[in-house]
């Protein structure tokens, strides 16, 4: 049976601020969210226009590219392609420090459903969407808010998570509760809603929030040790403009946050 994606090669540099060079043969394509490219070699040529499908009309792909907008993403897509004769690269950077995550969508039954904004680029043929929740407390509480990403295809996508990737396979009813915004991506085979944290005390100075996520197998997950979230809270909590320090204390990142005025 024929693949429906691009067979592209890559390689990942660095450690905790990763990029990921894509190699790309005569005639391949990357789909990949705007503003993430860091540099591209001879014969790559960049396009960036409206997402489209073929299957369906202007108002079909203006609804497709507005829930991209949804999900944290930008309106547009940008497209490189190798026109020249020989192998060329094009490379991303993750936005934040962070593991860049592969995945082979055909090993996950040609589907992937992702935290928002968190997808970086994949291989052309790879449809990346809106997914909504089912149920409506895991769209009012969950870290990733009402909507995910919906990654479908069958061949190389890459998505960004903060600190280190925590992957696990989940057995049949096993069920994981998980700090709402430590969730990178799940196979649909998961069911993945939300819990009130019990007891009163946990819930008001337990400091992990009023929910949990829950992940019931089966199927795999990918967890981030250090969501962007958490990080700009202990940023701004570390600031002047949080109030967690002096005029001396925490002064080199008060100047880099707010200008050293004195």
């Amino acid at each position: 049976m024929p693949t429906q994606c691009d067979e592209i090669d890559y390689r990942l540099i660095g450690e905790e601020m990763q990029a990921v060079v894509v190699t790309l043969d005569p005639g391949e394509q990357v789909v990949a969210e705007a503003g993430g490219m860091l540099y591209m070699t001879d014969g790559i040529t960049m396009q960036t226009g409206m997402a489209t499908d073929k299957n369906k009309g202007f108002f079909g792909n203006l609804i497709k590219a507005a829930g991209r907008m949804m999900t944290g993403e930008s309106f547009f897509v940008t497209t490189f392609a190798n026109e020249g004769r020989q192998r060329a690269d094009v490379t991303f950077a993750a936005p934040y420090p962070g593991k860049i995550l592969p995945v082979d969508l055909a090993k996950h039954g040609g589907e992937l459903i992702c935290q928002k904004d968190s997808f970086l680029c994949a291989a052309r043929g790879t449809d990346v969407k809106i997914a909504f929740q089912k149920k409506l407390g895991a769209g009012l509480f969950g870290g990733e808010g009402f909507i995910l990403q919906r990654l479908t295809g069958d061949g190389l996508a890459f998505v960004h998570a903060g600190g280190s990737v925590f992957p696990m396979d989940l057995a049949p009813g096993q069920t994981l509760r998980v700090d709402t915004g430590c969730i990178v991506a799940f196979e649909p085979t998961v069911d993945y809603d939300i819990q009130m944290v019990g007891g009163f005390k946990n819930a008001l100075f337990g400091g992990e929030g009023l929910f949990l996520a829950t992940l019931k197998g089966p199927g795999k997950c990918y967890l981030q040790t250090l969501p962007f979230s958490r990080l700009a809270d202990r940023i701004v909590a570390a600031s002047r403009a949080g109030g967690g320090a002096s005029r001396d204390e925490g002064s080199v990142l008060g100047g880099l946050l707010m200008g050293n005025r004195s």
